[in-house]
């Protein structure tokens, strides 16, 4: 298109990345955004996809040996710092300094491949949950497309859980409300929570999003974020 940057003419990131694609054989080359993507719902924003389709980077620090830690996860997911260190070690927060350092990408565009130094990668095994995803490209504004396979291959790493669990939005014990069929403390029926404690992540995250729906139909207050 008339106007547009060539890719000379992008970020060094971006370019790395561009480049790196291409040598693997990736079919989909990277897109600049006309805007900013530093989190994930900001690119699920830009893109039109759900923010869990959206793969995040979280660097950290190994305290052993000051190697980065890559965990590449769905965007609609906190990452679990315990199960990250059973995996590769104890682990400490990285700030800007080290994540370009170690990466040569700046935060908000860490890409899950083409890193200044091979990080120790670990994959959100939930991002399988989606036959498309969307990682950055080595920029805020790059992104590429690609599967969850895909991603396995190009960033050579392991699948695992590395998310936090989803928890129970009962705080109290459950006080039927014989008028609406829901708990007067988490506004579940009485078959969520008979299922909740064999229930997979997924149950129990569209669970919670029905309780706030109810929430905003009754104006009830949202609770502690589950």
């Amino acid at each position: 298109m008339s106007g547009e940057a060539t890719n000379e003419e992008r970020p060094e990131g971006f370019r790395r990345v561009t480049e790196a694609l291409a040598q693997r054989g990736h079919p989909h080359a990277p897109q600049f955004l006309a805007v900013a993507a530093r989190t994930s719902q900001e690119a699920a924003d830009a893109l039109g996809v759900a923010v869990g389709q959206i793969a995040k980077s979280v660097i950290f620090r190994r305290k052993s040996d000051e190697a980065a830690v890559l965990v590449v996860t769905s965007g609609d997911r906190r990452v679990d710092e315990k199960k990250v260190t059973a995996l590769v070690g104890a682990i400490g927060r990285a700030d800007a300094a080290f994540v370009k350092a170690k990466t040569g990408f700046t935060i908000g565009g860490v890409s899950p491949l083409a890193h200044a130094t091979p990080p120790v990668t670990l994959i959100d095994r939930d991002l399988f949950r989606f036959s498309e995803i969307w990682a950055a490209a080595g920029h805020p504004n790059g992104v590429f497309r690609l599967s969850p396979a895909e991603l396995e291959g190009l960033a050579a790493a392991p699948v695992a859980d590395v998310v936090q669990a989803v928890t129970s939005p009962c705080a109290d014990v459950c006080r039927m409300n014989p008028a609406s069929g829901l708990c007067d403390g988490c506004l579940r029926t009485i078959d969520e929570i008979a299922g909740w404690s064999q229930a997979d992540d997924a149950t129990r995250r569209a669970v919670l999003q029905r309780v706030a729906e109810r929430r905003a139909a009754l104006g009830v207050p949202a609770g502690p974020a589950a």
